[in-house]
């Protein structure tokens, strides 16, 4: 019985605190998904009652929806990176001279604007490599401050680049330039990319 009369009181208090203070399930409307929808059989009160959940539903499942469709873009971008990359491969085993294959067709195959590589010792510091990636195989970077060691000429163009380790000794970076953000957008994921340093790695090797 004391249960019963504490959930009594505890109703009463939450009556009066909404008598009170009129406008706050107004206020926050993601409240109302939370209700169980009242009849439309007592009035406009309730009726606009039942409007605001609906409404409150609606804007819920708009937000899953765009939610899922940045998803599906995600996974498109994704797939277009790997497409792309499976062609620049495609186009190394054919061709007799890799590095020139790397800057001269790599950039069109990967819509890019620059495609380099740079050997420590040579072009860059002697453990640079591991200095830029850590313990990654590649890294996406936006606004890159060391465009100009990385990139040469297209350094302006570096919006976003990506270094990529072309595993050897000395190690060399495959290094990608781009002015479009979306070229190299990091919701695309490293795996490719990595896999593509591979194999460069493997047609320098030959």
């Amino acid at each position: 019985m004391s249960e019963a009369r504490n959930a009594e009181d505890r109703a009463e208090a939450v009556a009066a605190f909404l008598r009170a203070h009129p406008n706050f399930l107004a206020d926050r409307p993601e409240l109302y998904r939370l209700l169980a929808p009242p009849r439309r059989v007592h009035g406009e009160v309730l009726a606009d009652h039942m409007a605001a959940m609906i409404a409150a539903e609606r804007a819920h499942a708009a937000a899953m929806a765009t939610r899922a469709d940045d998803v599906l873009a995600a996974g498109r971008a994704a797939a277009g990176l790997t497409q792309r990359v499976q062609a620049a491969v495609l186009t190394l085993i054919r061709a007799r001279d890799p590095a020139d294959c790397v800057a001269s067709e790599f950039p069109a195959l990967l819509a890019v604007d620059s495609a380099t590589l740079r050997t420590e010792g040579k072009d860059l510091p002697r453990g640079a490599a591991s200095m830029l990636l850590g313990k990654r195989d590649a890294v996406l970077r936006p606004d890159p401050e060391d465009a100009g060691m990385l990139h040469g000429e297209a350094s302006g163009l570096a919006r976003v680049d990506a270094l990529v380790l072309v595993p050897g000794a000395p190690p060399m970076l495959l290094c990608l330039a781009a002015r479009d953000p979306a070229a190299l957008d990091p919701a695309q994921g490293t795996g490719a990319l990595a896999f593509l340093g591979r194999a460069v790695a493997a047609a320098l090797g030959r």
